[in-house]
Order: structure tokens, then sequence, then C-alpha cells
């Protein structure tokens, strides 16, 4: 199956600090410059602490986005759930849907940050036994069905959605470091978002795990997994060379690094190393992502295809480890060299191109005898007629 392509934005903006309005213009610019090079997707995240991801509601973000882009689908990415009323989530889902027609898709996750969670009253202990619990109640919610069920952070009572969907959007849930993603994917039939995909502790190998519960899971619920819904997730900086590309993530690799280190509170996702070199060594060496050319980047697909058995979809976490221009640089890169080898889009460009090479000699000289030809019969006849 041909392989899509597109982002998995938080959005980063390390160090903290910066300007929130030019930050929030450049990943709207970022999505504008992917739709231009035709990317697939693009998911939104769902922050509200720390200082360093700045979108707070990635349906406002997505609406918004909407009107500036053509092609690309844009995703939640994801919905924390259990911070919410999962009617809330439904009625915003069906009609951010709607806005879109067709170009909407949900992610769902249990909420990344521990602060979040915290300042909201949530045990960080129980956010993923809510978060399955809530899955379910919102799955039920956009079948359509009336649905009562309390808990001790919502009371529903036939709570219905006055919007029918406008799509069969998309939806699928966030794995990263713990089974539970992949068992509330497989128990309710939904795609899946392995956003720890290339993580040096567990993410090559959790890939197997991923896929191994979903396909033990889903039959027990009447459901058949399917790898083109499956997406993985890996951060990766480009340039024409290694040594460029490594030079233009001194900008910003060590503050992002510093937030995974210093600020944000989860051990599953947390960078390697205290110098400059061990970091881009612990990007390149530890199968991470890919701070360097294309090539590069097309050996690490390849890779995770191999080791994952396949999947539909590879995102590309977004960061700022390099400057604007040099990351927007990155991703032409990535979509001028990386994409047309998975999706097979060059083929018959490279078959015409193969075809004109062959038949050159033999063209060029016809069609130069054939120019000398129509030039001699000019002259012919402009010769013939003075003579008349």
């Amino acid at each position: 199956m041909a392989l899509k392509f597109g982002t998995f934005m938080a959005p980063f903006h390390c160090p903290v600090g910066q300007d929130p309005t030019y930050a929030i213009e450049r990943d709207l610019a970022v999505i504008r410059h992917m739709d231009m090079l035709g990317f697939d997707e693009a998911w939104i995240g769902e922050h509200h602490s720390c200082g360093h991801e700045l979108i707070p509601d990635p349906f406002i973000f997505i609406a918004y986005a909407a009107q500036e882009t053509r092609h690309i689908k844009l995703g939640t990415g994801v919905v924390s759930l259990p911070y919410h009323n999962p009617l809330w989530v439904a009625d915003r889902a069906l009609f951010t849907d709607r806005l879109l027609r067709g170009r909407f898709m949900l992610g769902l996750g249990p909420g990344a940050l521990a602060t979040d969670a915290t300042m909201i009253g949530i045990p960080l202990e129980d956010l993923r036994g809510a978060f399955e619990e809530d899955v379910e109640v919102l799955m039920a919610i956009l079948r359509g069905e009336k649905v009562t069920h309390k808990t001790p952070r919502y009371n529903l009572v036939d709570a219905q959605t006055q919007f029918a969907p406008y799509s069969d959007f998309d939806i699928a849930v966030a794995a990263i470091a713990s089974p539970t993603g992949p068992r509330v994917a497989a128990k309710n039939g939904l795609s899946l978002l392995s956003v720890g995909a290339t993580a040096p502790e567990g993410g090559f190998d959790a890939l197997a795990l991923h896929w191994d519960v979903m396909q033990e899971r889903a039959p027990q619920f009447g459901h058949t997994p399917d790898r083109s819904g499956w997406r993985l997730c890996g951060p990766m900086h480009l340039a024409e060379t290694k040594e460029q590309a490594i030079e233009d993530v001194r900008h910003g690799l060590d503050a992002w690094c510093d937030y995974t280190q210093k600020v944000l509170a989860a051990p599953h996702f947390r960078a390697a190393g205290t110098t400059f070199e061990e970091r881009v060594a612990w990007v390149n060496e530890t199968g991470l992502g890919v701070i360097g050319t294309p090539d590069e980047a097309i050996a690490q697909v390849e890779r995770l295809e191999k080791q994952s058995g396949g999947f539909g979809s590879y995102l590309l976490i977004h960061h700022e480890w390099a400057r604007h221009e040099a990351t927007l640089k990155s991703y032409e890169l990535f979509a001028n060299h990386v994409k047309p080898r998975f999706q097979g889009s060059a083929g018959r460009l490279q078959k015409a191109s193969d075809y004109a090479v062959s038949r050159w000699e033999e063209l060029d000289k016809r069609h130069g005898d054939a120019i000398q030809a129509a030039t001699d019969r000019h002259a012919k006849e402009r010769a013939d007629a003075g003579q008349s």
C-alpha cells in the first residue's frame, strides 16, 4: 500500500518565552506549506500548561487552518478526552467535520501533560482507566445513540447530538508507552496512532506489541484491524548534506531536549545527553529520528516498514530544532525526495524520462532533419516564386 505522510504537531516552541502570536503563525505557515507540498494530513495537539506547547484547543486551530488550506486533512492530535465531557467532544467533532466537509480527523488520547490533569484535579493514576471508559461513551454518542452515563467527572442524561456526521471521518487513538492505546483502538474498531514509534526506550520494539494487542483484541469485539489506518510518528530534520542538517539544529535541539528533561514530567518521552553532540547522536544513532539527508529519511521509513510489518502513514513530529526557513526547507526536501519513493508518484515520470532518453539520438536526428527539410522547402518556394 502507498504510504501517506503528514505531521504530528504538538506543537513545540522551545525555549519558553517566545512571542506566542508569532509562534502560532509559524505553525499555520508550516501547515500551509505542507498543503502546498502535497502532504496528506496534519494532527494538532491539546496542551494547557508547561509554557512550550501552545495550542489549548485543536478544534479552534483546525477550523482556522482549514480556511487557509485546500487539500490537507486536519485532525486533533489529540483531544485529551478525560479532560472533557464526551458529549461536547462529540458535538465539536461533528461540527468541525461539517465545517471541513471531509477533511477532518479525530484523534483521542488520555492526556500527555501531567500538569494539565493535576490542574483540574484528575489523579494521574486514573487517566488511562478514565480514557478507556470515555472512548466507549463518546463512540456511542457519535453513533447517534442516546446515552445516560455517570462518572465522577460528568453526568450524562439522555445525551445525544444534534448533528449527524458529514463524512466517515477517521478516528485514531494515540499510543505511546502503555498498551492502553491499542487496547482502546481494538475494542472500539478505531485506528492507531503510535506517537512513540521511534523512541529508543521501547519504541521500535513496542511497535510489535502495539499491533499484537490490536490483532488479539479486535476480533473479540467484532473488528478487523487495518494496517492502512496505523500511523507512526517520528522526528526528522533534513538538509542537502548531513553536515548542514546538524548545523541547522544547533538553533533549537538543545532547548527541545531541555524541555523534555527538565520541564515535561513524562518519563516515556525524554531526551538523552547533555551536550549538543550527545543529543545529535541520540537522535541519529538510537533510531529515534533523522538529522541528515533525504536518503537517510528514506532508510528510516524503510526500517519502520520492516520493523512494524507495515503501516499506513508516517507523521513527522513537528519541532523547531532549526530556524523557520530551514524547517520549511526540510519539509520541502521530504516532499520532493522521500514522499515519491513510497507513494510511486514519480514512477511514471521516470519511465517517461527513460523512454525519451532511449529514443533521444534517433528522434533528435529525425527532428533536426525535419526542421531542415521544412526550411529547405520554404527556401525553394521563395526561390521559385522569384523566378516566376
